[in-house]
């Protein structure tokens, strides 16, 4: 019964996760069309990201206490409640400003998811099986790549771009149901610190007063910055460069999900077994590699699909081994403040990338994205090897 339990929490949160990415995601490859639609050039596009980034990183900032405080479960099911709605709204967006609006609303409701499943997982599952579930939730990332984001590039492509958000919105509809009735409230984990704006403010000062829990937010910012920069305008140098169509498009990200998807799990199991830090670094050096190489080395589809295969197995070994090693590194009444914080700051590096990418690829072309991108890698792999600690495998930390 146990078990049981354990996999419709697990599926719960996968779905949430699926639904949550796949409308971040599907901006990289439907932007053209978007530019095209209203008219708007690159800045423009890029602010969508800015957008949807900053509202994110600000709302996450509030989640976070409200999370250790109230319980995982409330802010789960208000903030999936919340993308339902913000993602149906989508559906009226017929210019730049009220797209741009419906997707700082989305923001706003992605901040109070962004941190909510992994913290859960955190306060659910002991420390020596969190990579295992970690791999399975964030398996929904992949799977939206898989599933949800061809089918979505498709769909912009056959009917209007307005339609994959509406998708998304039903099925994050179905996983707030999911939620409400078989997600609990983990017992145990909540903070007993009452919720005012100096109590929240003193503990993300302590937080970030702390060597060891100062470097969790700069990781994640050097992250989604590094990937921000290579992937929101790698669709459009792919069209202008190897005239890659809608339905090549789909195909790209269906084959980058499917590596993530087999390389996401494996890495977590893998990592619960011979520790974090060795695959989280090994996967980013790799990662920086490949981005450095691969504006001079995807010129033609052979090499362009088997590299951001290749890339996005990376991302899939890297993430779950990096969010068990950062939930072990408070107890779980903090846990949310420390995700939420870190999360907060790995959007405001997306909404920064967003901008920065823009005007790179329109001043120096793809390739100064990428190689910005992979400097960002190269001093994530060295803050993580030099300033985060491993912790007991046998260890179980999550109480307290």
């Amino acid at each position: 019964m146990a078990a049981r339990s354990e996999w419709r929490i697990l599926l719960a949160l996968w779905l949430m996760v699926f639904s949550a990415s796949s409308q971040v995601v599907i901006m990289a490859p439907i932007l053209p069309r978007i530019g095209a639609t209203l008219g708007i050039g690159e800045l423009e596009q890029g602010s969508l990201i800015t957008a949807y980034a900053v509202m994110l990183s600000v709302m996450a900032l509030v989640a976070g206490p409200v999370s250790d405080r109230l319980g995982r479960r409330l802010i789960l099911l208000v903030g999936s409640g919340a993308m339902t709605g913000a993602l149906l709204l989508h559906g009226v967006a017929y210019s730049f400003a009220a797209l741009l609006a419906v997707r700082a609303l989305a923001g706003a409701a992605g901040g109070l998811l962004s941190g909510a499943a992994v913290s859960y997982v955190g306060d659910y599952f002991p420390y020596e099986r969190r990579g295992w579930a970690n791999g399975w939730v964030m398996s929904g990332v992949a799977f939206g790549q898989i599933v949800g984001i061809p089918a979505g590039t498709l769909l912009a492509g056959l009917a209007d771009f307005r339609w994959p958000f509406l998708a998304f919105g039903l099925t994050m509809a179905l996983a707030t149901l999911l939620i409400w009735r078989y997600v609990p409230q983990p017992p145990g984990v909540r903070s007993e610190l009452p919720l005012s704006l100096r109590n929240v403010l003193r503990r993300y000062y302590e937080l970030l007063r702390r060597p060891t829990t100062s470097r969790s937010p700069l990781v994640y910012f050097l992250m989604f910055f590094s990937i921000g920069l290579f992937l929101i305008y790698l669709p459009t140098w792919l069209e202008h460069t190897q005239g890659f169509r809608t339905e090549e498009m789909a195909l790209l990200f269906l084959i980058g999900g499917l590596a993530n998807v087999v390389a996401g799990p494996l890495a977590g199991r893998l990592s619960d077994r011979i520790g974090r830090k060795p695959l989280i670094v090994g996967a980013t050096l790799g990662l920086a590699v490949l981005m450095a190489g691969a504006p001079l080395l995807m010129q033609s589809d052979l090499t362009i699909y088997t590299l951001f295969a290749l890339a996005m197995a990376l991302v899939g070994m890297r993430m779950s081994p990096l969010q068990s090693l950062l939930t072990a590194l408070v107890p779980g009444a903090r846990r949310g403040s420390l995700m939420s914080l870190s999360i907060a700051l790995g959007q405001l590096g997306i909404g920064i990338s967003g901008v920065a990418a823009g005007w790179l690829y329109k001043e120096y072309g793809y390739l100064s994205n990428a190689l910005l991108g992979a400097l960002a890698l190269v001093l994530m792999a060295l803050v993580v090897g030099y300033g985060l600690p491993e912790p007991d495998l046998q260890a179980s930390v999550g109480e307290g």
